[in-house]
């Protein structure tokens, strides 16, 4: 199957698990499917039937509310029955509304609290290069996330260890919350910002599969320093009436939206 068709099926089960749990955050797990798509189709070394492989590639989801996205591409590389879907956001069901390690196969770390997840990413790129091992750590944050101090602390932390086996991802639909970035707290010059704090920096589109494929497979872009990918998105890409708009970050859909979105994304064949 073509990797966008795959990806238009994770979003298509990710609009599936937000309407049955009666769930928010569309438009982000929407924008990073592309990314998490890539990543899983042809990036991380992982075994899904040994989840917990000493050697297997980590990936930190710092963005948990983007849990959706995350659960249905580990579905579908087989870690874990499709059917759990269906448990998303319901009580005493498997799949929490923000990524939950507890019980869930292929997810290495909690996340709810914004901020938290490049931390925990360069502890264990530490540890791996001290260990000597070579597995290499992928961390997904969301822009909205970056007003979060202990990114910056991360971000100053990262260079100094020389953690060229770490790879920061920032989602950047440009839309946090309930208003546009730029207007919440303005992000830019981002890259200019990364390049000061000594990370090597590549920007993307964050929807153009062979951009994504191509960066992804060259880290780490330079020896001795983390890279750091700015990949730009649109908020709930793919369906046409949850693009760029900032309603999407909470809303849900009727029955009526539902099938809506459905026949967009099935209607897409390349």
């Amino acid at each position: 199957m073509k990797l966008q068709l795959i990806a238009n099926e994770l979003r298509k089960d990710v609009i599936w698990m937000c309407h049955r749990g009666k769930s928010a955050h569309l438009g982000t797990n929407l924008s990073a499917a592309d990314i998490v798509t890539i990543l899983y189709k042809k990036i991380l070394r992982v075994k899904p039937k040994s989840p917990n492989w000493p050697d297997r590639d980590r990936f930190i989801v710092s963005k948990g509310h983007g849990a959706a996205i995350i659960y249905a591409a580990l579905a579908h590389k087989g870690f874990f029955p499709k059917g759990w879907l269906k448990t998303y956001y319901k009580n005493n069901g498997k799949l929490a509304g923000h990524v939950t390690k507890l019980d869930v196969p292929g997810v290495e770390f909690s996340t709810g609290a914004l901020g938290h997840g490049l931390p925990i990413a360069c502890g264990v790129a530490l540890a791996g290069k001290r260990d000597k091992k070579k597995y290499r750590v992928f961390a997904l944050l969301s822009d909205g996330e970056l007003d979060e101090g202990s990114n910056w602390e991360a971000i100053l932390f990262a260079p100094q260890h020389k953690l060229d086996n770490l790879t920061a991802i920032v989602d950047y639909n440009k839309i946090q919350s309930l208003d546009f970035v730029k207007k919440t707290l303005n992000l830019e010059p981002l890259k200019a910002k990364l390049k000061a704090f000594n990370w090597e920096v590549r920007e993307i589109d964050g929807h153009n599969h062979n951009q994504i494929l191509k960066t992804l497979k060259s880290v780490p872009f330079k020896k001795g320093k983390p890279s750091f990918i700015i990949a730009h998105t649109i908020k709930g890409k793919g369906v046409s009436f949850m693009e760029n708009t900032v309603k999407w970050h909470y809303a849900n859909t009727d029955e009526v939206l539902l099938a809506q979105a459905l026949k967009e994304l099935s209607s897409k064949k390349k």
